[in-house]
């Protein structure tokens, strides 16, 4: 399967990341948890999100895994 993620990071420390097999975000600091509880309730939000996960990783998915393939 493929998992995107969606991390942000200030000053070097990751503070919020959106990840597509939990489908929601995740803060890890104290502004990071603030804005995934706000960005969690907004279907706006988390559908630019998985619009990502549709756009860039389905679509690159069965080309790579295909010149993987051909490697082996």
């Amino acid at each position: 399967g493929i998992e995107f993620i969606d991390s942000y990071v200030f000053n070097q420390v990751e503070y919020i990341r959106f990840n597509s097999t939990v489908g929601r975000y995740v803060g890890y600091t104290e502004h990071g948890v603030k804005n995934a509880e706000a960005w969690n309730s907004d279907a706006g939000i988390l559908g630019q999100e998985q619009l990502e996960l549709e756009r860039y990783c389905k679509h690159n998915d069965a080309k790579y895994y295909s010149a993987i393939l051909d490697k082996t």
